[in-house]
């Protein structure tokens, strides 16, 4: 595990006035001095309450966890480590260790996996759902799991941080970063924690409808750059689809009653056509990023052969060297020895 003087625990937060305190007093007592509060403008004295506890309060510019998060890393946190969480008392200190370790074996960014041991009442039956079809539509269209892309317990370096493009400002920001994750090549670990329920008397700020679908439109945005055949080929399979069931319908018509729909023919072929051309404009488009990311694993091959080559070169030539230098001094004792004959 990094030292713990190497890591940043930091704490996005809005109105946590019920949970704060104990959130900073667990890391405090687990050893970690450098503990980060972001506040939202929290209106029940958050701030004051993380300040007491020992925490370093930082009052974020904007609003929302993902401008929160933005923030804290790029203008407030020097440590190359950096273990996050939500200020609400669901995540355990305990569970710190566990997360930092694979940032010590090779990996840049290490996600907490709720459901691995999830308590009674940590998360009602409608929010387990709808986190499943999340995850389930992650893994479909980006190709890979990470079990819970929706957690807020993840530790990572800061350097694997500056790589990623975040731009959500609201609770997106989990999803925008597993899938950045998988874009940039950033070695993810994925580790069982547990989740408890948030303390009686504490509020959650999650909105699950309204949130929800903010994490489903951001899935399928970030998907156009990540797996552009999905993007643009589920619009076109739609618009294909209800091109031809119409089209079947004004045959039918037709057929039966010898009523003609001229306008909804033109609209099931407009229909079939804005379809089929999307779904070859998918198909182009993948094969477009297929070949980018060969061409950019070939030049990182490239780039790792060219810094090999450079430090076998750099070895051979202070082997060389020091070579030399004993060759030197035996010409040299030679040099002496005939002299001394003649």
């Amino acid at each position: 595990m990094p030292s713990l003087d190497s890591v940043c625990v930091l704490v996005p937060t809005y109105n946590e006035a019920e949970t704060i305190g104990q959130v900073v007093a667990d890391f405090r007592e687990e050893g970690f001095e450098n503990v980060l509060v972001i506040d939202g403008g929290s209106e029940d004295g958050t701030a004051d309450i993380a300040e007491d506890h020992g925490a370093r309060v930082v009052m974020q510019s904007g609003s929302g966890k993902g401008q929160a998060i933005r923030e804290a890393v790029e203008y407030h946190i020097d440590a190359p480590y950096v273990l996050m969480l939500d200020g609400d008392a669901t995540y355990r200190a305990s569970d710190a260790e566990t997360m930092l370790e694979p940032l010590d074996e090779g990996y840049e960014h290490v996600i907490g996996d709720r459901f691995a041991d999830m308590r009674d009442g940590a998360m009602t039956k409608f929010n387990q759902i709808g986190n499943g079809i999340v995850n389930s539509a992650f893994a479909s269209i980006h190709g890979q799991t990470f079990e819970d892309i929706l957690s807020g317990y993840r530790a990572f370096t800061r350097e694997s941080f500056s790589r990623m493009t975040l731009t959500a400002d609201g609770f997106g920001v989990e999803t925008e970063m597993s899938v950045e994750c998988i874009k940039r090549n950033i070695e993810t670990a994925v580790v069982p924690i547990t989740y408890l329920p948030r303390p009686s008397g504490s509020d959650t700020n999650l909105r699950p409808i309204r949130d929800g679908g903010i994490i489903f439109l951001e899935l399928y945005r970030r998907a156009k750059t990540n797996n552009p055949l999905f993007y643009f080929g589920s619009v076109g399979g739609i618009s294909t689809l209800t091109g031809v069931l119409i089209g079947v319908y004004v045959a039918v018509e037709w057929v039966t009653v010898r009523v003609s729909h001229e306008v909804l023919a033109v609209v099931a072929a407009g229909a079939i056509m804005v379809g089929v051309q999307l779904l070859m404009f998918g198909v182009l488009s993948d094969l477009i990023l297929t070949l980018h990311r060969d061409t950019l694993r070939k030049i990182d091959d490239e780039v790792e052969s060219r810094e090999t080559r450079r430090v076998t070169a750099e070895s051979e030539v202070k082997a060389g060297a020091a070579n030399g230098g004993e060759n030197a001094a035996e010409s040299s004792d030679e040099a002496v020895e005939r002299t001394r004959r003649r």
